[in-house]
């Protein structure tokens, strides 16, 4: 009996054993990186920049986590009003934390931009009058470690403005690349 009870021991602190290795091996891989970044490359090709602002965000616990792992999207997410004057960003996609469990957030909800109310009056009387739109820019964590995230307000390019700036791009590699050769 006493053979028994060591056998069914050892294999419990074996599988134990395993199943700690499988955790530190997913804590290596999910490192939480000191600088988030996460910029809307998109935005500035497909918006002229007039005014730039940054907002806090309300978030869940498991939406900061998720950000502070560098899975998040804002390249398809716009900025709106809701009726009673607040502002959100809709369509940013913030990843599931891996550890949530049935706490976990939705990952294209609606959240809620952090601004003061001379700030939201101003843009929205600026979306309202001249037609403009809100773009976030920029998704960062700042010193204190809040999610803060830079918004635009922006006017929409046209079709020739862009591939203007495409001609001015490729006239700029060519340039350099004959420098660069030139130089050596």
């Amino acid at each position: 009996m006493l053979f028994f009870m060591c056998k069914i021991t050892l294999l419990y602190l074996k599988q134990k054993c395993i199943f700690a290795k499988i955790i530190i091996k997913l804590n290596r891989s999910m490192t939480v990186q000191k600088n988030i970044n996460i910029q809307n490359k998109k935005a500035r090709f497909e918006f002229e920049i007039l005014d730039k602002l940054v907002a806090g965000i309300q978030l869940t616990g498991t939406e900061i986590k998720s950000i502070r792992l560098s899975q998040a999207r804002i390249t398809e997410s716009f900025c709106e009003f809701n009726e009673r004057g607040e502002l959100f960003i809709i369509n940013m996609y913030i990843q599931e934390y891996m550890f949530g469990h049935h706490f976990n957030h939705k990952p294209k909800s609606e959240r809620r931009l952090l601004l003061n109310k001379r700030e939201l009056k101003s843009l929205r009387k600026d979306v309202e009058a001249k037609g403009n739109t809100i773009v976030p820019l920029r998704l960062f964590i700042n010193e204190r470690g809040f999610a803060k995230l830079e918004i635009a307000l922006a006017k929409g390019k046209q079709t020739h403005d862009k591939r203007e700036v495409l001609k001015d791009r490729d006239n700029k590699r060519d340039l350099a690349r004959v420098k660069k050769s030139f130089n050596s």
